[in-house]
Parts: C-alpha cells; structure tokens; sequence
C-alpha cells in the first residue's frame, strides 16, 4: 500500500545489503522466478540491518518454526513488471473497467506499489528495507496463513481473521476451528516481526518493513534507505558474508 505523507525528511544512509542464505538458519524461496516474472531475482537480498533484524524474528519464533522469506529486493524494472501484470488482474477481480482512473489507482495500490521512479520514494521492495514472510512447522511445511503469496482478496488483510473482522465476514466462521489456527499462525509471524523491529501494513499479512518510507510512516521516524535499481549498485557487506559463514 502507498502512502504519500512525505511529514518525515529522510536522512538516508547507504547501509551495505546482505545476500540472505538458508545456512542463516532462515528459509528462502523467493516467489517470483517460481511465477515466471521476466526480471524477477532468484537471490535474497536485504539490507544489513533488515537481515540483523530477520534474524532476532528467528529467534522469536516457537521452537520447530522457521522463518521464510518469499519476496525481498527487488530490481525496480521487476516492480515496473509487477505492476502492469497485478494492475489488469485487480481491475478485472474489482470489475473496475468503467472506473475512472483515480479510483482504480486507489485499489491497485492497495496491493501493488505504483513504480514510482523518484529513488527517494521509490516502492519500499527496492530499498531493501521490505521482505514478504511467512511460516515453516517443524517438517518444512508452510503454515496455514488463509491465502497464497499474492492475494489478491480482503483475505490477505493483516487482521481479517481476527475476532472484531470475523463478525463482518460470515464466510470465514465456516470452519471456526481452521480459522482459530489461521489466526494463531498469522499472530506469531507478525509478533516475532514486530519484536525484531519491522512493521506491517494493513492489507498484506506477510509484508513487513524495516528503514523504508512505510517503516517511516508507522513509527514517525525518518526513512534511512534510498531505492536501488539494480544489483550493480549495491554496496554488499563482505564482514556480514564472513559473519553469516559462521553460522
């Protein structure tokens, strides 16, 4: 979701990234190349702090779970891509064929960032700062969250299924059983984030932020990242490679 407040001057700073690796004891399997997107990045990036960050909700989590990170970095021409597939399928799901632009723009950028090509404002994946996670059981299975990667339904809200949403979705009370277990899974993915630093957004359960304009937004802090185009530009950080080798 885009927000334009711009109250908070950033003080941006040029933290070195991280390439994330299963040896840190947290999953990967980034979902883009999985769907095929043109200019999607097969390795997980973050920024150096983000990963100090990931690694604190790891170790949060319940004994047996495991952290898995489906979306982090992305190269700005992966997001340009993004949004002109995701923009005809929302337009199609909301039957906003005959919407003005205005207000098709408002529900698109609920679930996708316009590829806004002001690098102080650039859509938070390409900072850096932005990871899309979910929840491993001890046998390496995902963790029932209620929807897939990328839904595109009122499903995939943060708080949907929790118990003020539910008496508004009729539909979700079905299964009360199933639904109480979504609810617990979603609540440990988003405590252990929030502890370790990050924070959510209201319309995508697996999206958190650390350091990014959105991260900026929700605790009144300035932004520390610029977006970054391409993996050319980055400044990757060799004493986190030494570090995380450790591990």
């Amino acid at each position: 979701m885009e927000n334009n407040n711009r109250k908070n001057s950033p003080r941006f700073n040029k933290e070195p990234f991280v390439e994330v690796l299963p040896k840190s004891g947290i999953d990967i399997k980034m979902q883009y190349p999985l769907l095929g997107m043109k200019w999607s990045e097969s390795r997980c990036f973050v920024r150096k702090s983000v990963y100090e960050r990931l690694l604190k909700a790891q170790s949060l989590l319940p004994e047996g779970y495991t952290l898995r990170i489906w979306d982090a970095w992305r190269p700005f021409k992966l997001q340009e891509e993004l949004y002109y597939v995701y923009r005809k399928q929302i337009i199609e799901q909301f039957h906003l064929e005959n919407a003005s632009e205005e207000e098709q723009r408002a529900i698109i950028t609920e679930y996708i960032a316009l590829p806004n090509p002001d690098r102080t404002y650039l859509p938070t994946h390409t900072t850096g700062g932005a990871v899309d996670v979910t929840l491993l059981d001890a046998q390496g299975q995902e963790l029932d969250m209620g929807t897939e990667f990328d839904s595109i339904s009122p499903k995939a809200y943060a708080a949907y299924y929790e118990e003020d949403a539910l008496e508004k979705n009729e539909a979700a009370v079905a299964e009360p059983v199933k639904v109480e277990q979504i609810r617990k899974n979603r609540r440990i993915l988003r405590r252990a984030m929030l502890e370790a630093g990050f924070t959510g957004i209201a319309s995508e359960w697996w999206h958190f932020n650390y350091g990014d304009r959105l991260w900026s937004d929700k605790t009144g802090k300035p932004a520390i990242y610029a977006g970054v185009y391409e993996i050319s530009e980055m400044e990757i950080c060799n004493e986190c490679q030494k570090i995380r080798d450790k591990l």
